[in-house]
């Protein structure tokens, strides 16, 4: 899988299927979601990333994680 597959807007998703967020952008080896989809309750309105390493595949539009997305989001790095 490579990182020029995933591209601005995509959907990022859990292997099970559950959304997680929105890509803003690659950088530095990990997805950066969209503020405005990323995150929730006094994390909301931050950027979050997950690092590329826990992509299974891009699927169309959506770029499926390997971990579920309850798992996944303890991942994310806020900046």
């Amino acid at each position: 899988m490579s990182a020029s597959q995933i591209k601005e807007h995509m959907e990022v998703i859990g292997a099970d299927g559950v959304h997680i967020g929105t890509v803003d952008r690659v950088e530095g080896g990990r997805i950066k979601l969209t503020k405005a989809d990323s995150g929730q309750g006094s994390h909301k309105g931050h950027h979050h990333y997950i690092d590329q390493g826990l992509v299974a595949g891009v699927e169309g539009q959506k770029v499926r994680l390997s971990a579920n997305a309850d798992v996944a989001v303890t991942f994310e790095e806020e900046k």
